[in-house]
Parts: C-alpha cells; sequence; structure tokens
C-alpha cells in the first residue's frame, strides 16, 4: 500500500512539473487511485483467503488429518517441503521414544519376573529348617546362590539404564587385562564352585585402552553365560592374536542363532529352552565393546562348546 501511494506521488510530482493541465493531472491521479483500491481489495481478498485456509489446517494437524492446500508459487512449494520435512523428523522421533519406552517396559516387565524366582526361592528355603538331608551349610549356599542372582540381576538392570541414557560414562586409560580377569573370576568362582567346573586361566600380560568398570561388566556377562550354559567341563580365559578368548565346554550356540545372539531382546534355542533368558546380556555386551573401539565375535558348535572373542 505504502508503495502504491509513494508510486502516485512520484507520478503527480512529474507532471507537476511538466505544467500538464490540472484536468490531466487529476483525471490520472483518480485513474491510479481507482486502480490502487482494486490492486489493494483484490489482495485483501486473497490475504483473507490464505488467513482462512492457514486456521483450517491448524484445526486439521490437531485432528490428525493435516494436508497442504496446492502451493501458488515456488516459495510456497519450498515452504511446504521444509514443513513436511520437518514434520518426518519430528515423526521419526516419537516413534524412536516409543521403542526405547516400550523396549523400556518389556525389559523391567521379563526382570521383574526374573527376579521374583530367586526371591521366592529364598523365601521357601527359610520357611523350612534345615533337615538331616540338608544341612544348615547347605541351606546357607543356596541361599547365598540366589542371592548372587538378585545381585546379577540388579547390576544389569543398573548397567542397562546407564548405557541407553546417552550419557557418556566412560574413562579410557591403559590397564592390565589381567586385573580386570581376576576380579570377574573372583566374583563368579562360587557358581564355578558350586557346579563343580573349572577355569583355566594364566596370566596373559597384555595391556589394553579401555574402561575399567565396563569391561569388568563385559567379562563377568561372559562368565555368566559360560556357567549357566556349561552342565560339565571347564571354562578357558586366555590371549590369542590380540584377542581375549572365553571359551567354554556348554552346549554351544545353533548355527542359525550365531549371527542374532548379540541382538536386543533375541535369546535363541538355548534361551527358550532356558525360560528366563532375557536376551540382554550379551546386547549389552556388544553395545558397550562397540563404544570402547572394541569388537566382539562368537565361534561355537552345538554340543561341543562356545568362543567368545574380544578384539581389542
Amino acid at each position: 500500500m505504502f508503495l502504491g501511494l509513494t508510486d502516485i506521488a512520484v507520478f503527480v510530482i512529474v507532471l507537476f512539473l511538466y505544467r500538464l493541465p490540472l484536468e490531466a493531472v487529476g483525471y490520472a491521479v483518480g485513474l491510479c487511485l481507482v486502480l490502487a483500491i482494486l490492486v489493494f481489495l483484490v489482495d485483501g481478498i486473497r490475504y483473507y483467503r490464505k488467513v482462512q485456509e492457514l486456521s483450517w489446517q491448524m484445526k486439521a494437524i490437531r485432528n490428525g488429518a493435516e494436508q497442504f492446500p496446492k502451493p501458488k508459487d515456488m516459495q510456497e512449494q519450498l515452504y511446504q517441503e521444509l514443513l513436511e520435512i520437518s514434520k518426518q523428523e519430528r515423526v521419526e522421533q516419537v516413534s524412536a521414544l516409543m521403542r526405547e519406552k516400550k523396549d523400556v517396559i518389556d525389559y523391567f516387565t521379563l526382570w521383574t519376573h526374573q527376579i521374583k524366582t530367586p526371591i521366592a526361592a529364598m523365601d521357601l528355603l527359610l520357611q523350612h529348617q534345615a533337615s538331616e538331608e540338608q544341612s544348615y551349610y547347605e541351606q546357607k549356599k543356596q541361599v547365598q546362590a540366589e542371592l548372587f542372582k538378585i545381585e546379577q540381576y540388579v547390576d544389569m538392570v543398573l548397567q542397562y539404564l546407564r548405557l541407553t541414557d546417552g550419557v557418556n560414562d566412560f574413562v579410557l586409560k591403559e590397564y592390565h587385562l589381567d586385573d580386570m580377569i581376576r576380579q570377574a573370576v573372583r566374583k563368579y568362582a562360587p557358581m564355578f564352585i558350586r557346579k563343580k567346573l573349572s577355569v583355566e586361566y594364566e596370566p596373559v600380560n597384555f595391556k589394553v585402552v579401555t574402561d575399567e568398570k565396563w569391561m569388568v561388566f563385559v567379562l563377568e556377562q561372559l562368565l555368566s553365560n559360560a556357567v549357566k550354559y556349561t552342565a560339565a567341563g571347564v571354562v578357558c580365559i586366555y590371549v590369542k592374536k590380540g584377542c581375549l578368548v572365553v571359551e567354554d565346554t556348554g552346549i554351544g550356540i545353533l548355527p542359525e542363532d550365531q549371527p542374532r545372539v548379540f541382538d536386543k531382546g533375541y535369546t535363541g534355542y538355548n534361551g527358550r529352552n532356558d525360560k528366563k533368558a532375557s536376551g540382554i546380556g550379551l546386547y549389552l555386551v556388544k553395545e558397550i565393546l562397540n563404544r570402547l573401539g572394541h569388537k566382539i565375535q562368537v565361534e561355537s558348535e552345538p554340543g561341543v562348546g562356545t568362543r567368545m572373542k574380544i578384539v581389542f
């Protein structure tokens, strides 16, 4: 509007400077005003319609039925494409959050069932007095075993939450691998003794740049699986070609399960038979090692045993 009035003023000044008759000047000015009013009315109607379209679009968005009007020019088309990209990103973010929420709910549901089993077993043990067949010492060992399972489940869920909250809790330094192996072996020594499994381990004299706390957790998970799925025999820990190997003589892993044993929630044939497997332990192992810059590989033969290799 301001630009139109400016044009009219310039037009009038030019006509006046050329000393044209006032009647001609007035006629030209009137004609310009009529055209300006028409343009203003057309623009006003278009503006009103655009406001109405946008108001309808806002209501449609709230009702989940949004649909962009046909663009009038290239600028509107680009704006619509920009909004569509933003919409897709928002949908993907919401979907990712919903998946994470579902994963957490599913895991805690399973975790609740897992932890109820050792608690119920302890309650049952404590309700009965030691009999001739079962001494107090044996009863105490069984209670300690169930307490160990509870501690293991709680530790796993804490590490799961730390790993999924996006906080960088890693402190990378050079550590002696033997120190971390000994920590994990000491923790699981009662389990080895209870199942009458032997451990073959000689100092590896190997240094790695890693995070001690997280690496010990990884080793504990590998030893936990070795104990869980080995009924008799031996668990070996050694270094070969720069890789730390945890090898057992357990039931092994089926070939079709091996590519997916590190997927979240995947339990495989052995896990389905176990009924209480969560499919989280090896997933955490792989995620932690990836963030530490390490890798893990699995080699297994059903009925013979499994080798877990950590590649530094």
